[in-house]
């Protein structure tokens, strides 16, 4: 046989047998507690061993995302995890739940009569139900054998970034580091996680949906409270700056940097 067209059929043969991974790979599942559920997708490293352990990020995706299809809330953010870059240097298990239509990540007012939207933060006061549910996850995550406590790292974006940062004010000793992508929250509750939790915040300067004075008050609250806060601010990014932060060539390199000591 012609030694370049025995070349070309093995090629041949190995990409027929080659998959890419895709957002199926994201497995389907639900939690449920007090009567009600929250679908969500997790993936698992390759070669997953549930003897052994691994970090665990979970994410939490904006207000278009909701839903119950399970599916939705893939929408941005699970192409980076599924990349093979991702995949072979950091092998963990990310969570994506998905908030269902009626509920949000945060306990917050929202306008939405006119645009840029206007938020009103509340300072406590009794999660979402959405928010309930998640917590119980993370705790039914953290108690199995393959999850490494020390190694749960939290992001999310626009109204999941609202989110990540109320997840953290609720459970500030769970995790190890997270990101914030054009979020916000009530500045005073900073002072709950801001020794606990290294965070990257980020925004886009032009962003006429959430304006970026919610971050620029967060990362002036969590340093004054003695947080190390890194904040990247995206001057001609609109809304959608999340393209940009999951571009950030050092995103997960600083996000795994971190262990929880506490």
């Amino acid at each position: 046989m012609n030694r370049l067209f025995s070349s070309f059929l093995v090629l041949g043969f190995t990409l027929v047998g080659w998959s890419q991974p895709t957002k199926d790979s994201f497995k389907e599942a639900s939690y449920s507690q007090d009567g009600k559920s929250l679908n969500y997708r997790i993936l698992y490293p390759e070669n997953f061993n549930k003897n052994k352990q691994y970090p665990v990020v979970l994410f939490l995706h904006g207000a278009g995302e909701r839903g119950s299809d399970n599916k939705k809330q893939l929408a941005h953010g699970s192409s980076l995890f599924l990349s093979d870059s991702f995949r072979e240097t950091y092998p963990a298990v990310v969570i994506f739940p998905q908030c269902p239509k009626e509920s949000y990540w945060a306990n917050v007012d929202v306008d939405r009569s006119s645009f840029p939207l206007t938020f009103n933060f509340k300072n406590g006061g009794e999660p979402t139900y959405a928010m309930k549910l998640v917590m119980g996850l993370m705790d039914s995550v953290k108690s199995l054998s393959y999850s490494q406590d020390d190694r749960l790292y939290l992001g999310g974006l626009s109204m999941g970034g609202f989110g990540t940062y109320e997840l953290l004010s609720r459970k500030p000793n769970m995790f190890a580091a997270a990101f914030a992508i054009c979020g916000g929250a009530h500045p005073a509750t900073a002072s709950n996680y801001a020794s606990f939790v290294p965070m990257w915040v980020f925004h886009g300067g032009k962003d006429n949906v959430v304006l970026p004075s919610y971050s620029t008050e967060m990362v002036i609250a969590l340093r004054k409270a003695g947080g190390s806060v890194k904040y990247t601010l995206y001057k001609d990014a609109n809304h959608n700056s999340w393209d940009s932060a999951f571009a950030e060539p050092g995103l997960m390199d600083w996000l795994f940097s971190h262990k929880n000591s506490n």
